[in-house]
């Protein structure tokens, strides 16, 4: 059972994400295939079911993002562990030394090796405005300074549980497309997690790369499941709760469910609150 280890050594996603789906793993546990013989996830992002996946079942992983950063930064945990934590501990001893001047500084700065690109990307994960991972057309990061007082940079125990259970994981820059030239199998398990299409006008946050993600991408992933489903791959894909989405998987006859979810991004705490998301499934 999850209860009887201690909670620091259980793998699980060590960047905040938005959209990330650690709080909705248990409305998710029912819709999960029972037997998985290779895990897929193509938006990477947290890692939230890949983590809780491989503690249940320790299957072979695909994970795979376009966002090159992450990548390397996933990459980083599983090789470099070491190298890394001994970064982020020096991140968090400047951080508190001069938190706004040094967060900047970190911030306008992205060279160096793989180690410490990776280790930037967690300390502004761990200290910008709500963990929020967004980038301008230039490819920079451009997410102010959080509120926080103490934030915990350097989460040793944390970084090492995902280590280990990353050492099953084969982690690779790719478009979610890409997807299709492997998993061929009724055993394979393909989890789509995308930028979700948007619900207004005020919600159109697709940046997690400098490439925005839009309506022609999402029927290009719609038509990238119907491929896949074709083969017998078990599919899972959440997304918005609107009529498009809902349309575009009723074409290809998923299955449609609704999931409750908190909405905890929105700069204005009084419009955070509970909405609706799908979860379509092709079995």
């Amino acid at each position: 059972m999850l209860s009887e280890i201690p909670k620091q050594n259980l793998p699980r996603p060590f960047l905040k994400w938005a959209g990330g789906k650690n709080r909705l793993i248990q409305q998710y546990i029912s819709y999960f295939p029972k037997k998985i013989k290779t895990y897929y996830e193509p938006f990477l992002g947290g890692g939230a079911v890949f983590f809780y996946l491989h503690y249940h079942q320790q299957t072979k992983a695909i994970l795979t993002d376009i966002n090159a950063d992450l990548v390397n930064t996933y990459l980083c945990v599983r090789n470099q562990l070491d190298e890394l934590i001994s970064l982020l501990k020096e991140h968090e001893y400047k951080h508190n030394k001069s938190k706004r001047e040094y967060y900047y500084g970190v911030r306008e700065n992205s060279g160096g090796t793989d180690s410490q690109q990776a280790a930037r990307l967690i300390y502004l994960n761990k200290t910008c405005f709500n963990g929020l991972y967004r980038v301008n057309s230039q490819g920079k990061f451009n997410v102010p300074l959080g509120r926080y007082e103490n934030p915990k940079i350097c989460q040793e125990d944390l970084l090492r549980a995902a280590s280990k259970a990353l050492q099953w994981a084969d982690i690779q820059e790719a478009d979610f497309a890409e997807i299709i030239s492997n998993a061929k199998s009724s055993d394979d398990f393909v989890f789509f997690d995308p930028p979700y299409y948007p619900i207004s006008n005020t919600s159109y946050f697709t940046a997690y790369s400098r490439h925005s993600f839009n309506k022609k991408d999402q029927e290009r992933l719609r038509n990238t499941c119907a491929e896949l489903a074709s083969r017998g791959v078990k599919v899972m894909v959440c997304n918005s709760d609107c009529e498009f989405i809902r349309e575009i998987y009723t074409e290809i006859n998923f299955n449609i469910y609704l999931i409750e979810a908190a909405r905890s991004i929105n700069s204005n705490v009084k419009k955070r609150g509970m909405i609706y998301e799908l979860l379509m499934t092709s079995y």
